[in-house]
């Protein structure tokens, strides 16, 4: 265990897997030690980009038992909830900057069963967030502009990480901590020197080399960093 009573926790985005070969990213990844897998579903207005929708969710469910960590970056997340929680979403995170109130769409997951997360843009302050933690099970930094996969890691991003670590440590229950966005090993051990115990890695567990070996070496610098000194 790491400090502030949590595992480190790693998510492979199935955005930088092989979509032609999607279910043996999923079985190297399962096989590498993933502890979930996170799918970015873009709509093409939140952000340029279009990816998928439910049906990929679905497709992916079948094919893993691992955690499903969903992230709408959709204009409207609480019209959307329930088709990407039947799908076989666990976690669904959408934006604090999307149009649909905040409220609303924390309401509409857990109507639909599932765990509620919110996301903050790198240049969105934290303090939205804030009055949002009793509802939430996971507050997620995104430490790239989201909608583009392959970004460099913004480090002026980590004294919000920060800030995040000391707001959820101050809460009466466990809420997940996420990063998301240019995890290399170098960056998750930044990250979880910062407080991340949830980190998202896609290009560093699928662009080169043996899938079990990048997660293992990311997970090695993650767990490292959990032990460094904040500065």
């Amino acid at each position: 265990m790491s400090p502030h009573g949590t595992a480190i926790r790693l998510a492979p985005s199935l955005l930088s897997a092989d979509f032609a070969d999607l279910a043996g990213a999923i079985r190297a990844a399962e096989a590498g030690g993933a502890d979930a897998f996170h799918l970015d579903v873009m709509d093409g207005h939140f952000v340029p980009n279009i990816t998928f929708g439910p049906a990929l969710v679905k497709a992916v469910r079948r094919r893993t038992a691992l955690p499903l960590d969903v992230h709408l970056m959709v204009e409207r997340p609480a019209r959307y909830a329930r088709a990407f929680a039947e799908a076989g979403g666990d976690t669904l995170v959408f934006h604090l900057e999307a149009a649909d109130p905040p409220v609303e769409a924390i309401r509409a997951i857990r109507a639909a069963g599932k765990r509620p997360g919110v996301a903050l843009r790198p240049e969105t302050p934290l303090d939205g967030a804030l009055p949002l933690l009793p509802e939430l099970d996971e507050l997620m930094i995104m430490t790239v502009s989201p909608g583009f996969s392959g970004q460099s890691f913004r480090s002026e991003v980590l004294p919000k990480l920060r800030a995040a670590r000391q707001a959820l440590d101050a809460q009466s229950r466990p809420i997940e901590l996420a990063v998301d966005g240019g995890i290399t090993r170098e960056t998750a051990r930044t990250a979880a020197r910062d407080g991340a115990r949830f980190l998202v890695c896609g290009n560093s567990v699928f662009a080169e080399g043996s899938v079990g070996d990048n997660l293992a070496a990311l997970r090695a610098a993650a767990v490292q960093g959990s032990h460094d000194p904040v500065p």
